[in-house]
């Protein structure tokens, strides 16, 4: 992908917009310091000039401190570039990395099925932080130093034209030379990038499946991928090394004919008597400066080759658009709610279909208890719920509105998913119920927990709601967990309830108290019920059971019970847990 110049300044000006008076005043610092630069050595040519003219001692005192005066305040304005270029630099990325985590969070599932937690963590931290100095001060240094270059051969011009003749025919051809070898490495960084970005995503991987690799005796061949993935990062990193070093010394050749020729003319002139001795000082000096831009757009250029890699990739990244499109549509209002599946067929790959041509009607209030083996696609019907996919055939509808036609904020506000394997934060127990929505007071949470018999469980925490809680559930029991995840369905207040039951054993306590929850929880709601116990069959309305995709059996509970040959019947007398599992 060749990114013109209108991408990088729409990226720089979509994101320093927002604090554009920083930025002003951070351009105004850095021009300033080029004037200074330019002005402190005609203090020192003066001084030369009048030390060797023999003038009084108090006019060299004077000069000599008007030269240090413009040397410190020089050094107060660089202090100033170097915080307020921090603060816009890190203000932009931070605004950047919240942006590009809210458009991965819209993103399909598809989209996050494919790429490992490692990878996008490179993608929206790594590939940001190295956009700090673009964000900061590439533009400005750039700009900055142009304007250096021209200062000190427009000074060179006036000190003597054959002189600023010279150089400004040096000057062009070493920009010249810069503009030809500018791009020679981005290739190789683009790749590196991408190298790295597969090497923590396989570390998370591995990080996460320790105890399986221990236990399958795979440990050898994750450190063969580990060592293959790290000699990946290795190969471009030498490639994109090595065409920076192109870049480096061609830079530096430039720079030695350059000094070289400052040496000439300043010494021919001088001999010349066409300049003095102070002139010539100050030929040396501006020649020093013409490196100092020199060098700054060689490492701007080398920056260049970093930050084109990650603008490309963050391109790429931000050009992913979710197939799940969320247009204005109207909203999910009764409550319960009618759930109705129209002869729907779904593939996740778009082959193989994982249901196919499923019917079923879910009146409100009422419920549906899904049995079948794993894979069956009992899972399935819940995301399609949820709209987490589109569905590749037929149609499903709530209150009689298809999926499709309705807002999403508004479809997944009104349908709760329980799922067997709880996800917590590491974050208060408030934010963990109320998905930190502050709206939600406290009163409402603790009357919420006291009446699903969390109330005791509640008064011993050291800190209350504030109490912090660990990732993925560490710190509770299935249980507590399982009952914190019914909490939050209650505080959703949803109409429709998806409940994947747990099936890990329990103690009788706890038992209890789910049995208790799920009651309520199934009050006054119309409910989906992935059942792994006979107790919770038997408090559906409707059964469903699923075959490889297929409707296997369907009907209403009681009568599917009464029939002798219906399949659940079977079930029920030979063990339902056939299905369950």
């Amino acid at each position: 992908m060749n990114l013109s110049f209108s991408s990088y300044y729409r990226l720089l000006a979509d994101h320093i917009r927002p604090q554009r008076g920083r930025f002003f005043l951070l351009a105004a610092l850095l021009f300033g310091s080029i004037g200074l630069r330019i002005y402190a050595p005609q203090i020192m040519r003066q001084f030369i000039d009048s030390a060797l003219a023999g003038e009084a001692l108090q006019t060299l005192t004077w000069t000599a401190l008007a030269f240090i005066s413009v040397a410190l305040i020089q050094q107060v304005v660089a202090i100033g570039v170097t915080w307020l270029g921090e603060n816009v630099a890190w203000t932009a990325t931070n605004a950047l990395r919240a942006e590009l985590a809210e458009h991965a969070l819209y993103l399909d599932m598809k989209f996050h099925n494919d790429r490992t937690p490692g990878e996008l963590i490179e993608r929206i931290d790594g590939d940001v932080t190295e956009l700090a100095t673009f964000f900061s001060q590439f533009a400005l240094n750039l700009i900055a130093n142009g304007f250096l270059l021209i200062g000190i051969l427009i000074a060179l011009f006036i000190e003597d034209w054959r002189a600023g003749l010279a150089f400004t025919v040096y000057s062009f051809l070493t920009i010249f030379i810069l503009g030809k070898v500018k791009d020679i490495a981005v290739p190789h960084q683009k790749a590196r990038r991408e190298a790295e970005a597969q090497y923590y995503g396989f570390l998370e991987e591995q990080l996460n499946g320790t105890e399986d690799i221990r236990s399958s005796g795979a440990v050898g061949f994750s450190i063969h991928e580990l060592f293959r993935h790290q000699g990946e990062i290795l190969k471009h990193n030498r490639k994109s090394h090595f065409k920076r070093w192109i870049i480096e010394n061609a830079m530096g050749l430039a720079l030695t004919l350059g000094t070289l020729l400052a040496i000439v003319s300043g010494y021919w002139l001088f001999t010349a008597s066409v300049i003095t001795i102070g002139t010539v000082y100050l030929f040396v000096h501006y020649i020093n400066l013409l490196e100092e831009p020199f060098w700054a757009m060689t490492h701007e250029i080398e920056s260049f080759q970093t930050i084109g890699a990650c603008v490309e990739r963050l391109t790429e990244f931000k050009a992913f658009q979710p197939e799940v499109r969320n247009d204005a549509g109207s909203t999910v209002d009764s409550h319960p709610i009618q759930l109705t599946f129209d002869d729907v067929t779904f593939s996740y790959n778009g082959d193989d279909s994982v249901l196919t041509r499923l019917s079923f009607d879910l009146q409100p209030g009422s419920v549906l208890g899904l049995l079948g083996r794993t894979g069956s696609g009992k899972t399935t019907i819940g995301r399609l719920i949820f709209r987490l996919y589109d569905v590749s055939a037929g149609g499903i509808k709530i209150n009689n509105a298809d999926l499709r036609h309705l807002h999403l904020e508004s479809l997944r506000r009104n349908v709760a998913i329980v799922t067997q394997d709880v996800q917590l934060f590491k974050a208060s127990i408030r934010e963990n119920l109320t998905f930190f929505d502050r709206t939600i007071p406290d009163e409402k949470i603790i009357a919420t927990l006291e009446e699903l018999e969390l109330g005791d469980w509640y008064r011993t925490l050291p800190n209350g709601l504030d109490t912090e809680l660990e990732t993925g559930s560490r710190s509770l029991s299935a249980g507590e967990a399982q009952l914190l995840a019914f909490t939050r369905v209650f505080l959703k207040n949803p109409g429709l309830v998806i409940l994947d039951e747990a099936s890990s054993r329990l103690d009788p306590a706890t038992e209890v108290k789910l049995e208790h929850a799920i009651d309520k929880l199934l009050k006054d709601r119309t409910a989906i019920i992935i059942a792994h116990r006979l107790d919770t069959i038997q408090r559906a309305d409707d059964i469903l059971i699923l075959e490889r995709g297929n409707v296997l059996e369907y009907g209403n509970r009681k009568a599917l019970a009464d029939d002798p040959t219906s399949r659940f019947a079977q079930l029920l007398q030979t063990g339902v847990e056939e299905v369950l599992a």
